[in-house]
């Protein structure tokens, strides 16, 4: 058997290689390129120059400045936005807190204090979402909506007065609330009594007074609230004048920053030569050096004819020189505090008698500055800082007056804003002071004689510029 199968074997396997060797294929592998993409004759075409890229030109300090005030306006935002944010979630904690006292103690009491809570906190949110879209929506830059502006800010403002009213009336109905509720026969017992229990005897008056203790301790939780509620919208009230401007103002003199090139020039509607004056100015500094200029004029003989400063803490104002000093202390807060200020100083030639008033107060007096002494006409006024050089002499003289060589200072130079600045050839009343110095008083009226704020001709220079 096996000498039949190993020739059959040998066969097959003869047959098999010769058929792998007959259809056996020859491979050839053609590396070459297939494609034919030389150029050929003819000149080689130059590359294609590609234009330089666009170099940013370095920001210049006035951009640098532009986006430091839009930073700043950013920051404003948020910071309006955060304490919307923040009184929202006080509100609906305190409507928590009501709502979880009306369900503890039901009834008729707890059914009032749930109504009253759940209107309380719709009215004040509903009054706050108001107000704080009228501010937000307040359009600065349209030269259209500078007068109306004015009057949604006053809007505002008598908003968030009439919010602070409610929040004072709802504490005195929920106090007026918490009498009747725990004065009232069985109000303590019967609202806090569960079903199948029983009154406490004599000897248990212990327990009993453990029930009229929790409502009192919950009236109190709710009352803080209130007044922690009523805190927060006086600093919201607060923080939305200091964005306002004063006395009804619409425009301000906006001094960004310390330079010798920033200040302002007035051209007043007459002649300076004069033996009384008053001039009255609000300003809001940034920060305040140990001499700040905020009004000055002079001639070449005399530059300091006229001087109101600002110092650390103190108020100054000189006439004829500065050997006439009258100093009013504690008037500006240590650093500059960024808050509006009204500041006017008044001089009479006749007596003498130099004053300064503050807040529409009066701060400092002396008498004897400058006594029968006339104001030179003919010399320069300006604002925010201190004219040196304004008036040299003619090449001929061939002398110059010490002071006015180096022009202007900037070390004493004013930064931050100023509105209102008027000048009288008089001394005004005490009454027309302190009128004047009223946040909500009318900015237009009265307007001084010699400089009228929005009548008067002034000229921003550098960086100066008015503002809505």
């Amino acid at each position: 058997m096996f000498q039949w199968r190993l020739p059959q074997a040998v066969c097959a396997l003869s047959a098999c290689m010769c058929l792998i060797l007959a259809y056996e294929d020859d491979i050839q592998v053609n590396f070459a390129d297939p494609f034919y993409n030389e150029i050929i004759g003819g000149e080689t075409p130059e590359p294609t120059q590609s234009e330089a890229p666009c170099s940013s030109r370095d920001m210049t300090k006035w951009d640098k400045l532009f986006s430091m005030l839009e930073d700043s306006q950013m920051r404003e935002n948020m910071l309006l936005q955060y304490a919307g944010d923040i009184i929202k979630v006080e509100l609906a904690s305190l409507r928590g807190e009501m709502l979880r006292f009306g369900a503890q103690y039901g009834g008729s009491c707890g059914v009032a204090m749930e109504t009253a809570g759940r209107r309380m906190a719709l009215q004040l949110e509903g009054r706050l979402k108001e107000t704080m879209e009228r501010v937000k929506t307040r359009d600065p830059t349209s030269a259209a909506s500078a007068a109306a502006g004015n009057s949604v800010s006053n809007r505002s403002e008598a908003m968030l007065q009439e919010l602070l009213a409610a929040a004072r009336m709802q504490a005195s109905r929920l106090t007026k609330l918490e009498t009747s509720c725990l004065r009232s026969p069985g109000a303590g017992v019967g609202l806090n009594t569960k079903p199948g229990s029983q009154l406490p005897e004599d000897g248990e008056a212990e327990p009993q007074e453990q029930e009229f203790t929790s409502p009192e301790v919950a009236l109190d939780g709710v009352l803080a609230a209130m007044q922690q509620t009523r805190v927060e919208l006086e600093e919201v009230l607060r923080s939305s004048r200091q964005r306002l401007l004063p006395a009804g103002y619409e425009t301000a003199l906006l001094f960004p920053m310390r330079s010798r090139r920033i200040y302002t020039s007035v051209i007043p509607d007459g002649p300076l030569s004069i033996s009384s004056f008053t001039v009255c100015m609000w300003v809001k500094p940034t920060a305040v050096s140990n001499r700040t200029v905020l009004f000055s004029y002079g001639n070449r003989r005399n530059p300091y004819e006229i001087q109101l400063l600002l110092g650390q803490t103190s108020a100054l104002f000189t006439v004829g020189g500065e050997a006439h000093l009258v100093e009013a202390r504690d008037v500006v807060k240590p650093g500059g505090a960024s808050e509006w200020i009204h500041l006017c100083g008044a001089w009479s030639s006749e007596q003498g008698l130099a004053s300064l008033w503050a807040g529409g107060k009066k701060v400092a007096s002396t008498p004897g500055v400058a006594e029968g002494h006339v104001l030179p006409d003919g010399g320069s006024l300006q604002l925010g800082q201190e004219r040196n050089g304004c008036c040299p002499l003619s090449p001929s003289s061939g002398s110059r007056v010490t002071g006015f060589e180096e022009g202007f200072d900037p070390k004493m130079a004013f930064v931050g804003k100023m509105t209102g600045v008027n000048m009288w050839d008089r001394v005004l009343s005490e009454e027309e002071i302190s009128q004047l110095a009223l946040r909500e008083g009318q900015g237009s009226d009265p307007r001084g004689n010699m400089v009228a704020w929005g009548v008067t001709e002034m000229v921003p220079h550098g960086g100066a510029q008015f503002v809505n």
